[in-house]
This record gives structure tokens, sequence and C-alpha cells, in this order.
């Protein structure tokens, strides 16, 4: 078995989000074109979790999208395997909205890229924020969390691992060498 770092435990987890959640309530809570799209797969989870606090807090629910970028990899070349597909469901217009987009961990930039070109084929925000729950640093693009749940120093032969229940049966982040 790989030696891992449990980072945030399922109560940081949820601390972590209303955390979040309240970041984003402070700054756009009074924002009516406010939409939330998780990337897929454990972002769209993540999003979920967010949009459900924020609908209590806001007291109005908040749009939620999920978004496959698979179609929009820049490394599809340099794949030992095919990315397994996952759905893309935006059922909502996004002219002019207000997108938080969420994500597991922020690594090189390059998920996130490929989330900005598939968010600009449904229209043109108003604006997209993002959220990551882990930042974990080693960029390889010029881009940057505007909420972030934990920021990690990481080696480059080092994973971070998101479990969520959802998928995983139980919430935790863990650190894993290579």
């Amino acid at each position: 078995m790989q030696e891992q770092k449990i980072i945030l435990t399922a109560k940081d987890m949820a601390r972590t989000l209303d955390r979040l959640a309240s970041e984003i309530t402070e700054r756009r809570g009074d924002d009516e074109h406010l939409v939330i799209i998780g990337i897929q797969r454990r972002g769209a989870d993540l999003a979920q979790r967010l949009k459900e606090i924020l609908d209590e807090r806001l007291g109005r629910k908040i749009p939620l999208g999920k978004l496959d970028i698979n179609l929009y990899r820049d490394d599809w070349t340099n794949l030992t395997r095919q990315p397994s597909i996952n759905c893309t469901e935006i059922p909502f217009d996004i002219e002019s909205a207000s997108v938080i987009l969420v994500d597991d961990v922020l690594f090189s930039g390059r998920t996130v890229r490929a989330a900005l070109e598939a968010v600009l084929d449904f229209g043109r925000p108003r604006r997209v924020e993002l959220l990551v729950l882990v930042d974990r640093g080693h960029r390889e693009l010029p881009i940057r969390a505007d909420y972030v749940g934990k920021e990690v120093k990481t080696f480059e032969n080092q994973h971070v691992n998101v479990l969520v229940s959802e998928r995983d049966e139980k919430d935790k982040v863990v650190i894993i060498q290579a």
C-alpha cells in the first residue's frame, strides 16, 4: 500500500466548504446572476455541496452545472490511456452570468484552461472565478484560484487525491507518493 498523509479529514472538508461558501456570500451574495459550475467529476460533487450551502444562506436556488473538459484537453496525444468522458450539463444561460468554477485540486492549471475554453462555448459570462478545495502549486500556466480551501506544498512526484463520499464512500484529502 502506498504511503499517504491525510491533509483534510471529513470534518475538515465540511468546515472548509462552509468557509468557502462564506467567502462567496461576502463577494457575490447580492449577485442575482451567480451560477456554479463544477468540473467533472469531484469538482462537480463539491459544487453540489456548495450549492446546497449557498441556497440555504442566500434564500434562493443557485443554478448548478457540470462540465466535462476531456474534449478540451491539450494532452490528448500524450495520454497513455483514453480519458473517460463524462457529461456536461449546463441547463441555464451563462451569458452575462457570474460563474464560480469549482474543481477539487489546482495543479498545473491545464484543467482550468480547458474548463475556461469549454465554458466560453456556452456563451460569454460577465466573470468567471475559480474555487478549488486544494491548491498544490506547480503551475505550468498563469492561473490562480479566487477561492482556495487549503494550500499545500507538494513535490511534483506526489499526488493529491480528494475522496468524496458520493464516489469513494468517505471524505478526505490525502497526499501520496507517485
